[in-house]
């Protein structure tokens, strides 16, 4: 008992642990919050897009000595901008866009973080470093991820009536491009939160799996966040623990754990579904 005891709270006696706890936490909610609207509007490849789009803005912040989370946001929203405009102005669908627009800044990013010369190490911003977060990195995805939980919470309802149903959310009287982009904007500062804990690559499944989860899991969207939410930050602060022991990396560990709940999922999931459920109701008359 005494051993368990001392394998279950080892971890916790790290200043460094409670740090990577802490933001375990914050970042599982804030994705698994967000990747359900994600989810629902079919933008899963939007948050693997902007992830990797921040590249540039993140080295250009670097060089110029600018906090590297307001590079990011800069890049981000830019090229969700970008996207937006050349999709309303142009005959190329969407994803076209997006896979020109977002691949061409990757390709920047790559190219600026080729030939940045410095002692400091940059790779962590592409995989995470949540073992090294500092204080500062704590209080700064503390800001980022509780001012864009609470708008999210807040307008959930118009956020989700514009995921199902653009049109009807215009009739209505709900600003739709306002909406539209301010998603974008909440996903970019999501990503930018989430920077130095899971990095750009791996960003992506906390921004995926959570939401699909919930979603094959329930009916009412509702419950499909509360699941979400419990997956994220169960995974995230198990896949912390684990790599501690394991003397593995922490974000890796996170996403397979999730990996394998939405395997589970998937087995054992209910057949109906939320997006299943919603079409029968509105097909009745």
């Amino acid at each position: 008992m005494t051993q368990l005891w001392s394998f279950l709270t080892e971890p916790f006696a790290y200043d460094f642990m409670q740090r990577a706890f802490v933001v375990a936490v914050l970042v599982g909610a804030v994705c698994a919050v967000l990747s359900c609207f994600l989810v629902l509007k079919g933008w899963s490849l939007m948050g693997d897009a902007i992830s990797h789009a921040v590249l540039p803005g993140i080295v250009i912040a670097f060089v110029l000595g600018l906090p590297l989370a307001i590079g990011a946001f800069a890049a981000g929203l830019f090229s969700a901008v970008a996207t937006g405009y050349l999709k309303a102005n142009s005959r190329v669908k969407e994803d076209t866009v997006m896979g020109i627009v977002f691949s061409g800044m990757f390709g920047l990013g790559l190219v600026l973080f080729t030939r940045i010369e410095t002692d400091q190490h940059l790779s962590h911003i592409l995989f995470g470093n949540m073992l090294g977060v500092t204080m500062g990195d704590l209080a700064e995805t503390a800001v980022i991820a509780g001012g864009t939980l609470l708008i999210v919470l807040m307008k959930r309802r118009d956020f989700l009536l514009h995921a199902f149903d653009p049109q009807h959310a215009r009739v209505v009287g709900l600003p739709v491009n306002l909406l539209h982009y301010g998603l974008l904007v909440l996903l970019a500062l999501t990503i930018v939160a989430s920077l130095k804990a899971v990095g750009i690559i791996l960003v992506v499944a906390m921004l995926i799996a959570p939401g699909a989860i919930g979603f094959l899991l329930t009916r009412t969207f509702g419950h499909m966040l509360a699941v979400a939410m419990a997956v994220a930050i169960g995974a995230s602060v198990l896949g912390t623990f684990l790599s501690f022991h394991l003397d593995a990396a922490t974000g890796p560990c996170i996403v397979l754990l999730q990996t394998a709940v939405f395997l589970l999922a998937l087995l054992f999931a209910p057949r109906t579904g939320l997006l299943r459920q919603r079409t029968r109701e509105s097909a009745r008359p």
